[in-house]
């Protein structure tokens, strides 16, 4: 919103400083993001007196001037009949902007230098005299800066205004905020049209048939007019606030928008068929071509103003080509009216126009102020068009919005500013801006926001008027109370913060997705239909077709970024997400919420091959990274066993384990089935996990116990036995630590061998047992005897036999 300085004075007198008023209108919540002074680009133009005038000797019609100011002298080709010795002109030199946009320079014109410009009214968007140089007065200093000299100054303000705010978006809104800090009243002179018989009523009609759209619409005629330039005063006016003028009928509807903050329209009457206007909504599929030639297709939830056969605006938006003001007119019908915000605001966005008057009735206008501006402009183009006001003015009202009366009390407004403001200056406030405030009590008020408050609708929002009248900086600056006893943070809120550290330790990245999935990934991951993450939570307002349901499982946005990372030719894939999957309930209530740790893991295993031979990741390095997760959580004895092959779902047969902590499971760990990977459209192998974390939470412990440092050597011992291939390798390992022997400190199984000379069915598993004392050195013998009993138990307790 531009305001000039001195369109603003024109109702309240500034008597701040440009800067204290900026900062003031700032601090009351009209931000002021810029003050440029309109007149800037006089900046290089000057007082000068024309010392001597000569004939070009190139040119019949040009002459050669010097002229000074004042211990220099510029010679200028001028071609302006009026110029003559001794006489004071502006001067501008080279590097002045003009207001037309060119830039003057230093040139030659016919073999004659010319070292600046003899200006005239019009070239310096001065007045409208372009027939030559402009004459000054000869009392002004010559070498003066011409703005300074003519006392010329008008700064604009360009303020940001909030959208609960429209009632600024108007010079008057503006000067009232202006009066409100300077402690004043705004003076608005009243119109007199001077009507007497109402004859309005046999020249037109008005039939609204979509009032919950056009609660309001308000409307005069006037016949006999004339369409011209609009005066000095108004052009200077528009362009103030950058608009641009067209002729006084058009301008005159743009002065009283941003004069009072109401949109209006002038119809050419004699292009409205029956000369009457019809306000309807759109018909489905229904064609409009705006002002500004383009044809626009409707829905029926659009508001259209018609005459008696067809649409001739864009209700609130833009008015049509068919009904435009031309040069011709002389029959005017002026349109001030009050649209549904809401209506405007739709019909906006959806066809793609932001206009001044969308701008203002979509965030919502005053319905008071309706009849005001259409009673405004009128008076002007009778001022301004010559033509004759046809008396009377129709008014066809509808429900309109109310303000409505709201109790205010003095605590309750100090408690939240942390003020103590006594009620008579708490009513003083709210009444320079024409509130209507009654005390009911000594600690109540009663107040009625004006109609052109939209925003007010709570007691908040009287409360913060009051903080902002006040002055932000005027309220005293207060601190919380904050108990000096502190407690733990919840236990997920760190694990979960820990968790995600040691997953990038392992260099893996961290994806956040969307907790929405498409309801085909059921079918894409292969589920079951019985299983539990069918069970779908529906978003009723989905964002997009593949956002439907709220997700059960985090494989689908996990398997999505590894898609969007190899297409984008990352090939090594290390991701990992934590988040909440989401099952309903059958009995329909809120949904499930179960907390998840996913990875995924593809690619080579060595990022750069140079030295090695290059291996892309397997079964073992996904559960390594598990495995190195819980150690690093004190989550110990923790088993993997094969995953029944009914549950494998999106993971392949054979090839995935689940987690199991005290009969507990923790989640999987596998290989991706190559049938869900091509649902996927990817190719290459890949390897994941999923956790609970809402179960691993709470068997993470609180704290860890140090244990003592061996002070005697450990030594080992290997073994291998011949099993069969279905017995699980790590069934040896839970075998011997349950034996309880105090010498054994670890077992490890470091080769599985498959294949000849083994027999078919059998398999070969070798293990290492480390021996460790704390209370000696263990001799040979000792651990010699030790590992043998325990090889034998092995081999009794699974049926095994010695390689030959």
């Amino acid at each position: 919103m531009k305001v000039s300085l001195s369109w603003l004075e024109a109702f309240v007198p500034v008597e701040l400083e440009l800067n204290e008023l900026t900062e003031a209108l700032t601090m009351a919540g009209l931000e002021v993001e810029a003050a440029t002074d309109r007149y800037d680009y006089l900046s290089s133009v000057f007082v000068g007196r024309v010392a001597g005038v000569k004939t070009h000797p190139n040119a019949d019609r040009l002459n050669i001037c010097d002229v000074e100011l004042r211990e220099k002298t510029f010679q200028v080709v001028c071609g302006a009949p009026n110029v003559t010795e001794g006489m004071l002109a502006p001067l501008a030199l080279p590097g002045t902007q003009l207001p037309d946009g060119n830039t003057l320079s230093r040139g030659t014109i016919r073999g004659e230098v010319s070292e600046g410009m003899l200006c005239s009214e019009a070239e310096l968007d001065l007045g409208p005299d372009a027939s030559g140089i402009m004459p000054l007065d000869e009392d002004l200093t010559i070498g003066d800066n011409l703005a300074r000299a003519l006392k010329l100054a008008d700064p604009v303000l360009e303020i940001d205004l909030t959208p609960n705010r429209p009632d600024c978006l108007s010079i008057i809104g503006t000067a009232r905020e202006v009066a409100a800090i300077q402690g004043q009243k705004i003076s608005v002179e009243p119109v007199h049209l001077g009507e007497s018989d109402r004859q309005i009523d046999r020249r037109t009609s008005i039939t609204v048939d979509a009032p919950e759209d056009c609660p309001r619409y308000t409307a005069r005629l006037i016949e006999n007019i004339t369409v011209a330039p609009s005066p000095l005063w108004l052009q200077n006016r528009l362009i103030s606030v950058g608009l641009r003028p067209i002729n006084n009928i058009v301008d005159i509807t743009n002065f009283v928008l941003m004069e009072y903050g109401q949109p209006l329209h002038a119809f050419d009457f004699d292009h409205l068929s029956e000369n009457r206007i019809v306000v309807r909504r759109a018909d489905a599929g229904e064609k409009f071509t705006t002002l500004d030639s383009k044809e626009r297709l409707l829905s029926d939830d659009m508001l259209l103003i018609c005459d008696g056969e067809k649409p001739v605006g864009l209700a609130g938006i833009m008015g049509g080509l068919n009904s435009e003001i031309e040069n011709s007119t002389t029959r005017v019908l002026i349109e001030s009216a009050y649209f549904n915000p809401a209506s405007i605001r739709k019909t906006a966005k959806t066809l793609g126009l932001n206009t001044d008057a969308s701008h203002r009735f979509e965030r919502g206008i005053d319905p008071e102020t309706t009849p005001l501006a259409l009673d405004r402009a009128a008076q002007l183009m009778l001022e301004l068009g010559g033509g004759t006001l046809v008396s009377g003015v129709i008014d066809v009202m509808g429900k309109i919005p109310r303000p409505a009366t709201m109790a205010l009390t003095v605590e309750e407004t100090n408690r939240l500013l942390g003020t103590d403001l006594e009620c008579n200056e708490i009513k003083r406030l709210l009444e320079s801006i024409e509130f209507q405030v009654e005390s009911t009590c000594d600690e109540t008020l009663d107040v009625t926001a004006p109609s052109f408050r939209v925003d007010i609708a709570r007691t908040v929002d009287l409360i913060e008027e009051v903080a902002r009248l006040t002055g932000y900086n005027n309220i005293p600056r207060t601190y919380p109370l904050v108990a000096a006893e502190t407690r733990k943070p919840a236990k997920d809120l760190t694990e979960r913060d820990r968790i995600k550290r040691i997953m990038t330790g392992f260099g893996y990245t961290e994806a956040v997705n969307y907790a929405f999935m498409d309801e085909r990934a059921g079918d894409l991951l292969n589920l079951a239909e019985n299983d539990n993450r069918r069970l779908f939570v529906k978003i009723l307002n989905p964002l997009t077709e593949d956002q439907t349901v709220m997700r059960t499982s985090l494989m689908p946005g996990l398997l999505k970024a590894m898609h969007r990372n190899i297409s984008r030719q990352v090939k090594r894939i290390e991701l990992f997400e934590v988040g909440k999957v989401f099952i309903q309930k059958t009995d329909q209530g809120l949904p499930e919420e179960t907390e998840m740790l996913g990875g995924i893991l593809s690619g080579s295993a060595s990022p750069l091959p140079w030295k090695v031979k290059e291996s892309p990741f397997d079964f073992y390095d996904m559960k390594g990274v598990v495995e190195g997760l819980l150690n690093a959580l004190n989550i110990n004895a923790t088993t993997y066993t094969v995953l029944p092959d009914d549950q494998c779902r999106y993971t392949r047969t054979g090839h995935t384990a689940q987690i199991i902590h005290n009969d507990a499971t923790l989640g999987i760990v596998g290989e991706l089935s190559p049938d869900v990977l091509k649902a996927y459209d990817l190719k290459e192998s890949a390897w994941t996990f999923e956790l609970n974390l809402t179960l691993l939470y709470s068997l993470i412990p609180d704290f860890s116990q140090g244990g003592i440092i061996p002070k005697f050597p450990a030594t080992s011992r290997d073994a291998t036995i011949i099993i069969d291939r279905a017995v699980e390798a790590g069934n040896i390992l839970d075998y011997v630590q349950s034996m309880g022997e105090a010498l054994v400190e670890n077992i490890a199984i470091f080769d599985v061998f498959i294949g000849a000379p083994i027999s078919e069915g059998k398999k070969s598993v070798s293990f290492r047992i480390t021996y460790r004392s704390l209370t000696e050195t263990l001799e040979d013998e000792v651990v010699n005897k030790r590992h043998k009993e325990i090889t034998l138990k092995v081999i009794q307790q699974f049926d095994a036999g010695l390689p030959e």
